[in-house]
């Protein structure tokens, strides 16, 4: 519910805050800028903000799918400064975390199958 319309149906921003999930204070200020002429009615779209790692994104997935997740950051941080990552080892790590969760939970994880008795096990060699 919006702001303002919460407050002309309860008359206290104590009121409208708990309706609206928000601060009082914030209530007051919405209320009072209505007021003033200085709130519009339409929210103002806002620019997506980049990140360091954008820049090496494409470079991480692509190793990641390579490599079926078993590349660690370690390794693609010198990749990355080659494309022009400029960001700390920390939030590439986390980036390369992201990466690998994102391709196991589209490709899954590859389990071995259980054999019942080692004996009659396709990849044992020594038999007795």
């Amino acid at each position: 519910m919006d702001v303002v319309a919460a407050f002309r149906d309860v008359g206290t921003y104590r009121g409208a805050a708990e309706i609206c999930g928000v601060d009082p204070k914030t209530v007051k200020r919405k209320v009072l800028a209505h007021e003033a002429g200085m709130l519009s009615e339409q929210r103002a779209v806002r620019a997506p903000v980049l990140k360091k790692t954008d820049v090496a994104r494409d470079v991480v997935a692509q190793r990641v799918e390579k490599t079926n997740a078993k590349v660690t950051a370690k390794r693609l941080l010198v990749e990355a400064r080659a494309v022009g990552y400029v960001g700390s080892a920390r939030n590439f790590r986390r980036l390369v975390a992201e990466e690998k969760k994102q391709w196991r939970s589209t490709n899954g994880r590859q389990r071995r199958r259980r054999c019942g008795r080692p004996v009659t096990c396709s990849s044992s060699t020594t038999q007795a």
